[in-house]
């Protein structure tokens, strides 16, 4: 699980209602937790008293998140937020970003310069996505998306991975298609094969998985549809590190004006997100 947590407080949201309710699951308690807070560089004469009042801001809320002060390392940075966050995650190796997030879709995500729709397009590593309308509760009841091409394994490993941590917790694996597929003369479908096999290895993780199978032409409205039903706890989904390398510097338009099924599910998820990002498989 993860070990080595990076945290980019705003001030704001739901982000510390979030880490106390991690604290509740084992292994998160021996987690190493850095707490990062940028002050922006807009204003030099406004950003040297934000930067003087950061620290105690960050102790005030190691105190709100019930954390043991000598297991979390304060950090504050003067610059940009966006490439901040990414610029710290990579320095400190974090196996997880947890940020906020207003919800705002991809055109006003772009209009309104969001630092977690940035983050959640160009990093590389694990985001724990929490946006600031949801209600956080303990994570009990995980939800994970089955996608059946390879695309997910890790997604798969790292829920089955919480929930096994989780006293009582329960795991459901939704897989969605856009059109059934003929069943075959034994009256199994592609799908049955993709979530049989999708128990077999959360099995092989110690961990049972029910199963879900719907479909849906818009798989991220179907996806959100299922969350709620099951009053999912928490949504892990997997999305593909698509961008060359020259482009990592850049916000991926395509996905950002496009039909991103992880920008849907992070727009109008019923409980927090956490994305896997997983490199392209050829």
């Amino acid at each position: 699980m993860f070990r080595n947590l990076l945290i980019a407080d705003s001030g704001k949201g739901h982000v510390e209602e979030m880490i106390r309710m991690l604290q509740d699951i084992p292994s998160f308690k021996t987690a190493r937790v850095n707490l990062l807070h940028v002050v922006p560089e807009q204003s030099k004469a406004g950003s040297e008293g934000h930067r003087d009042n950061a620290q105690s801001m960050l102790d005030s809320a190691v105190n709100r998140m019930g954390l043991d002060p000598s297991s979390v390392q304060s950090i504050v940075r003067d610059g940009d937020t966006k490439q901040t966050v990414l610029k710290v995650a990579d320095e400190l190796n974090a196996d997880l970003i947890v940020m906020g997030s207003r919800g705002l879709g991809r055109l006003q995500s772009i209009l309104a310069n969001s630092t977690s729709q940035y983050v959640f397009q160009l990093s590389t590593r694990p985001m724990l996505l929490v946006r600031d309308d949801l209600y956080v509760r303990h994570v009990n009841r995980v939800m994970v998306t089955i996608d059946g091409t390879g695309v997910g394994d890790d997604a798969l490993r790292t829920a089955c991975e919480l929930v096994r941590d989780i006293p009582g917790g329960t795991l459901t694996g939704l897989h969605v298609v856009r059109q059934e597929s003929a069943p075959s003369r034994g009256g199994r479908t592609k799908a049955d094969d993709i979530l049989d096999a999708a128990v077999q290895r959360a099995r092989s993780f110690g961990v049972d998985l029910k199963t879900v199978h719907t479909e849906g032409k818009d798989i991220g409205r179907s996806v959100c549809a299922v969350a709620e039903d099951i009053n999912a706890d928490m949504l892990v989904i997997a999305s593909q590190d698509r961008r060359p390398l020259v482009a990592r510097g850049l916000v991926d338009l395509d996905k950002l004006l496009g039909g991103s099924v992880s920008d849907y599910i992070r727009v109008h998820a019923p409980a927090p997100v956490l994305l896997v990002r997983e490199p392209e498989r050829a």
